[in-house]
């Protein structure tokens, strides 16, 4: 938000320097980006009179003799340009001189004659014919008869002012604009503020034709109306212009300047239509139609859909609502009669709006952050104001007023002294509060210590006794806050607590076997589920859908993790990442019912991604195997079914009986949408696991002590068992564990099938280490072990011993 320290002098009595002024904004919570002097590129450029002219023989050049009062009556410059003249008065460089390019002026000696000086141009002077009349011409700045020899020209240009450049934050749609920051300029300094004239004078003229209605109010809940008529075209005043070319407006007519204007001044974005080009003098507010087409004032085409709002007459679209105007109904030198539009539409609905169609202007910034409805009204009445001002229209009886009912009357608020206080922190005197609220134009009551207010119109973000204790601050200074415990609090020695000092160890376990860490955002789109097959009945389709996504790829809150994890690896296969390893603790949000009435469960969820050259099932299962060992736990693998993954290479992780997540391969038509090249797909394998991290955590032990191991030698012996094909390995290798106390380590080393061994059946072998702490193990003792083993196999499971 740029606006000029002499604008808001229109408004407050500003006695501070602009530094200070810089430094009281900022300590109210409006940060300045820039703080700059328009005269700062331009150091001893003062107003001359040529006294005499004549030609330099043999040259292209001109003699001249420059009065330039106390700095010279006699001073010889010589130039080129050929519409100078005796008389004139000009912008003179003196030696010594810096203009806004960056030269500077020093005695030059040319075509054989010094030269001491230089008359300069608009352009060279860093102004346009917005600025001042002429300096667009080729040639010399011819200044105005009546200015002074020796006048500085930053003061005739205006260029003696200061621009802030003001950063608005969201939660302040009522700063975005010169009377919002001078109402807070008024507040922090004590000043009183004068508001922008807004009266005007209707003629009484009416015209029944002019019809106009919103259909759709839920998007547009206020719109304004306003006739004026014998339009004049012609350019805006010099001061209205310069104030406009400052905030980076260019000028271009009088009506339209206006509009800018107020658009600057009230916050309030307003369009004029001319109505000669609206069908039966129509306006009608409505969504529009799929398809439909506009060509806005840029001159570009846009194809629009029923998410978009418009402004049509009875036959089309004139304008794109709270975006840009139509090109069909732009103020040209031939408008008579205009329609002035004052409205308030959806933030979130022209922010989609300009974001889907690409399209970025000041009306949407402003619209984006929200207008509030007497935002609405001011801007109507100042730019009739203006109208009437400048002469440029008579203005009609002729309105409208479409509404969705809004009130128009100031929100109360009920809140005790202490209640602000103890938000704070810190005791703010009574006196001194009620002064700070009606400061920023509170209307203040006060019973028994306890304020009763009424909020301004256009303060629509003002609710609740915490925003009155937010006003109160920030103007009281944060500075005066002391730093105290909040109630319970106590000092500790810091460090982490148990359950963060066991996910550091997940994480440095994980780093151990070559993962990295990664972040992803806990938003995706619903694209994304259909991406990991997911049913349509599926748990996880039931999501948190956000009110006002920052985009549509971040629209709802992630139920599972494998998509964000998917498209990280995604991503690192399209930048020609041969192979890596992933890993993401992160919260997964579950609703306990929708509509959402309560906090969502917040669940945290482990989840390992892996792609490349070397990485298969057996590799990730084997890391999860690592971990949980680290930890003292046991984990079984059961074939288990999830929709982005391989069938036959899927496995669920239990613990203790229960499921706490799973592991596999990425099915190849879940690879096959991926946004990759078609000659990588078929050589993409990816591997995913996803943990239930919160119930694992609650199964950690809470300390691992450290077991002397025993001080007799381990045994090895291999087992070879024909099984039915359906028989998991996880399965046999629980069985044998549990047929011996003796068994502490059993290892798959073998998978054989063939027609051979049976219908239906399977060869495994395995790799069995028999351990005792208080006595050897024997060939005997192992071989009964061994025989226990196949028994309990037999009865269990129905396994026959295969011999070699």
């Amino acid at each position: 938000m740029k606006v000029l320290l002499s604008w808001l002098k229109d408004y407050v009595d500003i006695t501070i320097s602009p530094k200070e002024l810089e430094e009281k904004l900022f300590s109210c919570g409006l940060e300045v980006e820039e703080l700059k002097y328009l005269g700062d590129n331009m150091k001893n450029v003062v107003v001359g009179e040529i006294k005499s002219l004549e030609k330099y023989e043999g040259t292209h050049l001109q003699i001249c003799h420059m009065d330039c009062g106390k700095y010279g009556d006699d001073i010889v410059i010589l130039t080129g340009a050929d519409n100078v003249f005796v008389g004139a008065k000009v912008p003179v460089a003196m030696v010594g001189a810096v203009l806004p390019n960056g030269m500077e002026i020093a005695p030059r000696k040319m075509q054989g004659m010094m030269s001491y000086g230089m008359l300069c141009s608009g352009e060279e002077l860093g102004i346009e014919e917005g600025w001042y009349p002429g300096a667009g011409v080729h040639g010399i700045l011819i200044l105005d008869g009546e200015t002074p020899v020796a006048a500085d020209m930053v003061d005739v240009l205006g260029l003696n002012d200061y621009l802030y450049d003001i950063s608005v934050t969201a939660n302040r749609p009522d700063c975005q604009s010169v009377l919002g920051i001078a109402r807070e300029v008024a507040a922090i300094t004590r000043k009183e503020l004068k508001n922008p004239d807004l009266s005007y004078t209707e003629d009484g003229t009416t015209k029944d034709a002019i019809k106009v209605s919103v259909a759709d109010k839920d998007l547009c809940p206020r719109y304004l109306s306003h006739y004026i008529y014998d339009v004049e075209y012609k350019e805006a005043p010099q001061w209205m212009k310069r104030r406009l070319l400052s905030c980076g407006f260019r000028p271009i007519s009088a009506i339209v300047d206006i509009t800018n204007y107020v658009l600057l001044e009230i916050g309030q974005p307003m369009h004029a239509f001319d109505l000669s080009t609206l069908d039966d003098s129509t306006i009608l507010v409505r969504r529009a139609k799929d398809g439909e087409e506009i060509v806005t004032l840029d001159e570009k085409s846009y194809k629009l859909t029923p998410n978009n709002l418009v402004i049509c007459d009875s036959n089309k679209a004139v304008g794109l609502a709270g975006v840009m105007g139509g090109l069909n109904s732009e103020i040209t030198e031939n408008t008579k009669e205009i329609l002035f539009e004052s409205a308030k539409f959806l933030k979130d609905n022209i922010r989609k709006t300009g974001r889907a169609l690409g399209i970025r202007t000041d009306a949407c910034a402003r619209f984006e952050k929200g207008i509030d409805e007497y935002s609405v009204e001011t801007g109507m009445a100042r730019a009739l104001h203006l109208v009437e001002e400048l002469g440029v229209a008579k203005i009609s009886s002729t309105k409208g007023d479409e509404t969705a009912g809004a009130s128009t009357e100031k929100r109360k608020i009920t809140c005790s002294v202490d209640k602000v206080n103890a938000v704070l922190g810190i005791t703010v005197p009574e006196e001194e509060m009620v002064s700070i609220l009606k400061a920023l134009q509170f209307e203040v009551e006060v019973k028994d210590h306890t304020l009763e207010l009424l909020v301004p119109r256009y303060r629509e973000d003002v609710e609740t006794y915490q925003d009155i204790a937010e006003e109160v601050i920030r103007e009281y200074g944060y500075d005066k806050v002391v730093p105290t415990f909040l109630d319970g609090a106590m000092v500790t020695n810091g460090g982490l607590n148990k359950l963060q000092s066991k996910e550091l160890r997940t994480k440095e376990i994980l780093c151990g076997m070559g993962f990295y860490e990664i972040q992803t955002i806990a938003m995706y789109s619903k694209k994304e589920l259909d991406l990991i097959n997911l049913p349509a009945d599926a748990p996880e389709r039931n999501v948190i859908e956000l009110l006002n996504p920052i985009t549509e790829n971040l629209s709802i809150m992630r139920t599972v993790m494998a998509p964000s994890m998917i498209n990280v690896i995604e991503d690192n296969i399209k930048k020609d990442n041969s192979a890596a390893r992933f890993f993401e603790i992160a919260n997964v949000y579950i609703p306990k019912a929708l509509p959402l009435k309560e906090m969502p469960i917040e669940k945290k969820m482990l989840c390992m991604g892996a792609f490349g050259k070397g990485e298969d099932f057996y590799q990730l299962k084997a890391v999860i195997e690592t971990m949980a060992k680290a930890f003292g736990l046991s984990f079984e693998f059961v074939k288990g079914s999830v929709p982005y993954l391989h069938p036959g290479m899927t496995a669920d992780v239990m613990l203790g009986g229960k499921k706490i997540g799973h592991l596999g391969k990425v099915r190849y038509d879940v690879v096959e949408k991926l946004n990759i090249a078609e000659g990588k797909k078929a050589d993409t394998n990816i591997f995913l696991a996803e943990l239930d991290y919160s119930a694992l955590s609650e199964c950690f032990k809470a300390e691992i002590k450290y077991q002397q191991p025993s001080a007799y030698l381990p045994v090895s012996r291999d087992l070879s068992v024909l099984v039915d094909m359906d028989v998991e390995c996880g399965r046999i290798m629980k069985e044998i564990k549990a047929a011996s106390e003796e068994i502490s380590e059993v290892k798959l080393f073998d998978i054989y099938v063939s027609d051979k061994l049976g219908n239906n059946k399977k060869s495994m072998a395995f790799n069995l280490t028999l351990s005792s702490k208080t006595e050897e193990v024997t060939d005997e003792k192992a071989g009964a072990v061994m025989d226990k083993v196949v028994e309990r196999l037999a009865k269990e499971l129905g396994a026959e011993m295969r011999m070699a």
